[in-house]
């Protein structure tokens, strides 16, 4: 799989959803929910970035690193999906779905770092 064309489209979407956000949603969202909508944003971000730093580990040392990636790219995705419906007014219930975004990524980097340890 090609990581960093993931993370670099993670990296656009977050800019695009930053923008949205600021410009599109201002007027329409409160600002607890507009703050949620920015942490949904700055959180792709750092997936996005995340996975280009993953991608171009694995090219300079040879190893897809597939694991750690998917984990970083699920777990953003899962916890910047679910943000973002929350600031949308998705029921409360999805909140119970975000730590498993964030686990994923907290997973997916640690597992990136013993990776990188081991040689």
């Amino acid at each position: 799989m090609h990581w960093i064309v993931i993370g670099a489209l993670y990296c656009a979407a977050a800019v695009g959803a930053g923008a949205f956000g600021a410009h599109g949603l201002e007027s329409r969202l409160d600002p607890r929910a507009l703050s949620q909508w920015e942490t949904a944003a700055r959180y792709l971000m750092y997936g996005g970035l995340g996975l280009l730093a993953i991608g171009a580990i694995a090219r300079t040392v040879g190893e897809p690193l597939n694991g750690p990636a998917a984990s970083v790219a699920i777990g953003g995705l899962v916890f910047s999906a679910t943000v973002f419906a929350l600031a949308l007014g998705a029921p409360r219930w999805f909140g119970a779905i975000t730590p498993l975004g964030g686990l994923g990524m907290i997973v997916g980097f640690a597992w990136l770092a013993f990776a990188c340890w081991r040689g």
